[in-house]
């Protein structure tokens, strides 16, 4: 993922980020995420299909919202080919937080 979102122009996403609530309690731990622009990714795998997993990721994205960002969900089906939907889907993202082309 990160890797095609750099190859198409995007700037590169943060790993290992961790969000803080305002009292310094981690809330969040997207897989990768643009902290400049509150953006975070979260990639479902295929365990993302059961029903507990499914209702953890809805109170999550709850939660990015409840703090101001917002989420990004990435499936396996948006980084295939060679023109991935994650590229796209990305960039309406960051372009929705006021990413320009030479914000990098």
């Amino acid at each position: 993922m990160r890797l095609a979102l750099v190859d198409a122009g995007l700037p590169e996403p943060v790993l290992n980020h961790v969000l803080f609530e305002s009292r310094g309690v981690p809330v969040l731990w997207p897989d990768a995420a643009y902290p400049r622009w509150g953006i975070a990714l979260q990639y479902d795998g295929g365990h993302h299909a059961g029903t507990e997993q499914h209702l953890r990721d809805i109170d999550r994205q709850d939660r990015t919202e409840i703090h101001g960002w917002l989420e990004v969900r990435i499936g396996k089906h948006h980084l295939e080919g060679d023109r991935p939907a994650v590229v796209p889907r990305v960039r309406r993202a960051l372009q929705s937080r006021g990413w320009r082309r030479d914000d990098r």
